[in-house]
């Protein structure tokens, strides 16, 4: 490997699936990982996996839509790392259980639960991460820190099969929370992307994976994957945005979807 993040101190939100896959991908790249995650044995187990695959990791649980929750759990990467040069933020989920459905059925509870599940936790991550790097001393290419939140393609690519209205709208703020922070941040030298994945196989994604209608749509609607992506993927591409790589792109919403934003619907 070519250790593109060494030295560099990354935040990944989420213990499972895309966030576990970054995770390792962070600290193969000679990045040092630290694993916030509600559940203190998840995140606990993520960052002796990545120290197990050689790397430096920490850890510390927090329940990402808590202000002071998150806030203790960035100081503990500060105090643990010294600084915090990236933000991978995963943590999110379904409101399903909660109600989020088509906007005529659900209940005020259910779109409320998708924005606490997915925007509150990006907007909080996000912030602490932020204070932190517009404080610290930029890297020596001049970069202070890059933030990468994590939308879907239902966002903007939306099929009746997947009938999740508040979920899809927390993620439509992310992306709009993505640009205008982007923005904002460029001349200190903060840059902040989005990744929207299509149908990953990963625990949240586990109704869908035994939903042969689900599958069958994803195998034609993700041609390049010929099915669910790996989560995998989302690792790669999270190391290209937290490297220098990608020094020059802010304010991109990338679909890594397999296809599915630009394949027509199946028949």
């Amino acid at each position: 490997m070519s250790k593109r993040l060494e030295n560099r101190v990354c935040v990944v939100t989420g213990a499972t699936g895309m966030a576990a896959a970054a995770a390792r991908s962070i600290a193969t790249e000679g990045g040092k990982v630290f694993v916030i995650s509600r559940r203190a044995e998840g995140a606990a187990a993520l960052a002796s996996e990545v120290e197990a695959l050689g790397g430096v990791a920490g850890s510390h649980p927090a329940d990402l839509r808590d202000d002071t929750a998150t806030g203790d759990a960035f100081a503990a990467c500060l105090d643990r790392f010294g600084r915090i040069d990236g933000l991978f933020a995963v943590a999110g989920g379904s409101a399903r259980k909660a109600g989020d459905g088509a906007v005529h059925e659900a209940p005020l509870e259910g779109f409320q639960a998708a924005i606490d599940y997915n925007t509150t936790p990006g907007f909080l991550a996000a912030r602490h991460a932020v204070r932190a790097m517009l404080e610290q001393e930029p890297l020596p290419n001049g970069e202070r820190g890059s933030v990468v939140l994590m939308s879907s393609v239902l966002a903007a690519s939306p099929a009746r099969l997947f009938v999740t209205h508040g979920y899809a709208a927390s993620k439509g703020a992310i992306e709009a929370l993505t640009r205008t922070m982007a923005a904002y941040y460029a001349p200190d030298g903060i840059r902040v992307n989005t990744v929207a994945p299509g149908l990953v196989a990963t625990p949240m994604s586990a109704r869908a994976q035994a939903d042969p209608d689900s599958v069958a749509y994803a195998t034609r609607k993700q041609p390049l994957a010929g099915g669910l992506l790996p989560a995998e993927s989302a690792g790669d591409l999270a190391v290209f945005f937290l490297s220098a790589e990608s020094r020059f792109i802010t304010g991109q919403i990338i679909a890594l979807d397999g296809g599915w934003s630009v394949t027509e619907a199946p028949i």
